[in-house]
């Protein structure tokens, strides 16, 4: 006999929503560091001074709304298929 369908708890979808944009933001803040290495190798740069200049008020706020933004798109794309 097929098991019966169990229901998903409350907050699932809000721990997988918040696991998605945390990772998204993870992405962004690497692509960031990345950049600041890159750009800045040269002069000497450390770790430190570099984790200072990407954690920014705006970095944060273009990282959450980006992504939201993405969260979203993949969310739709999701149930569409």
């Amino acid at each position: 006999m097929p098991e019966p369908k169990r229901k998903s708890k409350p907050y699932a979808a809000v721990a997988r929503a918040a696991v998605e944009i945390a990772s998204i933001l993870f992405l962004f803040y690497a692509n960031l560091l990345m950049g600041e290495f890159t750009r800045a190798n040269s002069h000497g740069k450390t770790l430190v001074l570099a984790l200072k200049d990407i954690f920014t008020r705006a970095n944060f706020l273009i990282g959450t709304l980006a992504a939201l933004v993405g969260y979203i798109v993949f969310d739709r794309l999701r149930r569409q298929l």
